[in-house]
């Protein structure tokens, strides 16, 4: 029971305590000891005047080691780190260490016996700053419902432990908060709830060993320090009106102060509506169908307090109708006679003109010599539009439609003849880099009609190779001479830049230059190609290709150079108005090789050179010799298509060539004494003794076999003289028949056999020999042998009975028993298969 009563009364009686001190304004500041000391088992340390200084001042230490511990071989020393201060041979030693440093300083005690140290004991010091006045003292409060949060300027750094305490004061209450050092150079501290109705002065009181200081109060209320959460709202507009909305925002209930600012997406100015009192409100200078960003702030009282952060909602306007005329250009082509194609070209309007999104673009034509008649109307998506129309003058014009309405008609006229309506004058083009080019003209020459303004437009037509470029111009009033061009132009392209006078609605004759933003030479070359001429070499080119030609080519140099010698090349220069850049040469010697190949230039410079050609013209003779022999043969072939002339040269030939060249080859297979040779062996006289040395070295042959067959064959010319040929001659042991003209002569190898591939390695020169001395008077006729098979022919159209005959009857040249006997029959006797075997031969 005592101690329930005790202990509430203490905790009472501590608060009051507090609270006192908290009246008075004043935190007591701790009360500086006058020396510090460390007690050890060893002995102990002090520090005179106090363990906490100001860098500057100095502090004595003493060492006192106790006497249990105590050595008199043995000295006792002041450390400060590892440094010795000072020594001792008795029990205590003193030092005096100037603190020129903030932070701790480790001062230590030490026993030195011989090579041993032992410790006694250690103190440290603290050197700091006493704090500064706490300044910049506020209180913020998020919401009617949060917290206020204090913060607060510490000023410069103490170096030691310092403790800051908040004493915040109602009139009549006094709480005390304390903060330890947590931000070395900031303090912040969160206070209770406190409520509108009261006032409240705030101190902050910093204190550590070498001080205390004090800021100035700061007396406020809720009202001042409360910050509104930024409100929630919306935007809408009341029946699509542009400047007419409504705001719908949940905000706190005490925050009715509001602020309004509005500024386009992409613009960086804000416009500002101070007093937002209502949801609704009047909103002007909105632009339709444009994204824009609304922001809100709000605060509790109009006069005092904290405007809360910006709340955003970002939305788009509602569409117009246009407002903007399009700007329309036009090119007009004949087809025929009776038809024209008009091509139209307009810029699409900017935000700001079409205020919402264009669906589409209505184009009408209406015929200006037939006003009555009804007009066409098309209707396009595009920015351009074409159609072939009848050859006649049309006013046309194009508007432009989004949801809520069209555009103000742009209207153009077509022109049929434009030769009364002259261009303008000395138009030159001056390249001002930047992708910028500056285009300037005189005024057409003897006008009638006045000018109502100029139109310039360029085309890079090398860019849109393949299909019609659509052009880029810009209008100019009439009072201008010159106007630079930017829009779609870039560096290192050539443009196709004319200059039309308008005369009112029609646009007159057109003066045309090239021109180009910034150049360099061009990174390559032209690729040449070459076609033999009458007169010299026609050498022709392509354009470069439009990346490389950085720039307008000024003009083609084409080099020509013999190729074995060192003199300079001869150079042609060709104007880039040459079509189709090509140029003859002619100053050629035939049968001079020479190198040719060509550059361009620009206003920067020459580019490097193409590919090389190497040409040489034919001399004349080879010219010639090349003519003849195709002119003779062509007379030729023409002579012999025709009849009459085959028959002509056919006899001119045949008086021309010897006449054993036409003599017909005979058969032997029809001879008279083939036919005759079975009646007749047994008359012939002449003895075998001629050919055979000895009947007895000449053995029986094998029987010959004769087979009757009918095939056709051709004609071979027979010499005068027949030979076994030797494989050193025919090299298969052919028969060959050799004329009595000479060796040179062609002669006639036997027809090799299909069915056996061997031939025969023997050969019959002594047989050979006497036949030839027994037989030189009579012109005998006889087959070639095969190895297997022999086809005879005859030549179409030929019979055995035109085939002349022997003279006289030819003289048994081989012994009887050299051929078996043949049976007696009539008729023609074609030998179809041979088969001979040499070895019955005597050599």
């Amino acid at each position: 029971m005592l101690f329930a009563w005790v202990v509430p009364s203490a905790m009472w009686l501590l608060v009051d305590f507090t609270a006192e001190a908290c009246r008075d304004g004043n935190v007591p500041a701790r009360k500086l000891p006058h020396g510090a000391a460390e007690l050890c088992d060893k002995g102990n340390m002090t520090a005179d005047p106090a363990p906490h200084v100001q860098p500057g001042s100095s502090v004595t230490l003493w060492c006192q080691v106790t006497p249990l511990w105590h050595t008199p071989q043995c000295r006792t020393a002041i450390f400060f780190g590892s440094s010795e201060l000072a020594h001792n041979y008795s029990s205590s030693v003193s030092a005096r260490f100037p603190v020129l440093t903030h932070g701790k300083h480790v001062f230590t005690c030490k026993i030195l016996c011989e090579h041993k140290k032992k410790l006694v004991c250690g103190i440290e010091i603290e050197a700091g700053n006493p704090p500064d006045e706490p300044s910049d003292v506020s209180c913020i409060q998020y919401g009617t419902d949060g917290h206020p949060t204090c913060t607060w300027d510490k000023g410069r750094l103490t170096h030691i432990t310092t403790t800051y305490v908040l004493q915040l004061s109602n009139g009549t209450d006094v709480f005390c908060v304390s903060e330890e050092t947590l931000n070395k150079k900031f303090g912040m501290l969160a206070l209770s709830k406190l409520d509108f109705d009261s006032t409240y002065t705030l101190v902050v009181v910093a204190s550590n060993e070498l001080g205390s200081a004090s800021s100035q109060p700061l007396i406020f209320t809720l009202l001042d320090i409360v910050k509104p959460h930024p409100p929630n709202f919306s935007v809408g507009f009341e029946n699509s009106s542009v400047t007419n909305c409504t705001f719908f925002w949940h905000n706190e209930v005490r925050a009715q102060h509001c602020r309004l600012r509005y500024r386009p997406l992409t613009g960086h100015t804000w416009s500002m509506v101070a007093n937002l009192n209502s949801e609704k409100c009047s909103v002007d200078g909105l632009e339709p169908h444009t994204a824009y960003e609304f922001q809100v702030s709000c605060k509790i009282h109009p006069e005092r307090g904290l405007w809360s952060n910006w709340g955003t909602y970002q939305t788009q306007t509602p569409e117009a109708a246009p407002t903007g005329l399009l700007d329309v250009w036009y090119r007009q082509q004949d087809v025929g006679s009776q038809w024209q194609n008009i091509s139209l070209f307009w810029k699409a309007l900017s935000r700001s003109e079409a205020r919402g999104r264009i669906l589409q673009y209505t184009v009408t034509f209406r015929a200006l010599e037939q006003p009555s008649s009804p007009a066409e109307v098309h209707v396009t998506t595009q920015t351009s539009y074409a159609r072939v129309m009848p050859r006649v003058d049309y006013r046309i014009t194009v508007t432009a439609e989004n949801s809520r309405g069209r555009s103000p008609p742009a209207s153009i006229v077509t022109s049929l003849g434009t030769q009364d309506l002259p261009p303008p004058q000395k138009v030159s083009a001056v390249a001002m880099g930047n992708s910028s080019i500056l285009v300037s003209w005189k005024p057409p020459a003897g006008v009638t009609t006045a000018v109502s303004g100029y139109v310039v437009q360029w085309v890079d037509t090398q860019r849109n190779t393949g299909q019609e470029p659509h052009p880029t111009w810009g209008k100019v009033p009439p009072s201008s001479l010159a106007t630079v061009i930017a829009e779609h132009v870039e560096d290192h392209v050539c443009y196709q830049i004319s200059v039309f006078a308008l005369y009112q609605d029609r646009a007159g004759q057109a003066a045309s230059v090239r021109g180009y933003s910034r150049a360099e030479a061009p990174s390559a070359g032209p690729q040449v190609s070459t076609t033999p001429q009458a007169n010299g070499i026609l050498v022709s080119w392509e354009a470069i290709p439009a990346h490389q030609q950085r720039g307008c080519i000024t003009g083609y140099h084409l080099y020509l150079k013999k190729e074995d010698k060192e003199e300079a090349p001869d150079v042609y220069s060709v104007s880039p108005a040459t079509a189709p850049r090509s140029v003859l040469v002619t100053r050629l010697r035939r049968g001079d090789p020479y190198a040719l190949w060509a550059t361009a230039s620009t206003a920067a410079g020459e580019g490097p050179a193409g590919n090389t050609q190497l040409i040489c013209l034919e001399s004349a003779g080879d010219w010639m010799t090349v003519v003849l022999t195709c002119s003779f043969f062509i007379f030729s072939a023409c002579i012999c298509s025709m009849p009459p002339a085959r028959k002509v040269l056919h006899a001119l030939l045949s008086a021309l060539v010897p006449q054993w060249q036409s003599k017909a080859i005979p058969d032997p297979a029809n001879a008279t004494w083939a036919k005759n040779y079975i009646s007749m062996k047994a008359e012939l006289s002449v003895p075998s003794s001629l050919f055979l040395h000895s009947a007895s070295s000449f053995e029986e042959p094998e029987t010959t076999e004769i087979e009757e067959a009918f095939v056709k064959t051709n004609p071979l010319a027979l010499q005068d003289k027949l030979l076994l040929g030797s494989t050193g001659h025919t090299g298969n042991g052919d028969w060959v028949l050799e004329s009595s003209s000479g060796p040179e002569e062609l002669g006639y190898k036997a027809l090799p056999s299909s069915a056996d591939g061997e031939v025969y390695e023997q050969q019959l020169p002594a047989l050979y020999q006497r036949i030839e001395e027994h037989t030189q008077s009579v012109a005998g006729y006889i087959a070639n042998p095969v190895t297997d098979t022999a086809t005879a022919y005859l030549p179409p159209g030929t019979s055995a009975a035109d085939q002349p005959e022997l003279e006289g009857d030819p003289p048994s040249i081989f012994p009887t028993t050299f051929l078996a006997p043949v049976p007696s029959c009539e008729g023609n006797l074609t030998l179809d298969t041979v088969k001979i075997n040499c070895s019955s031969f005597t050599r």
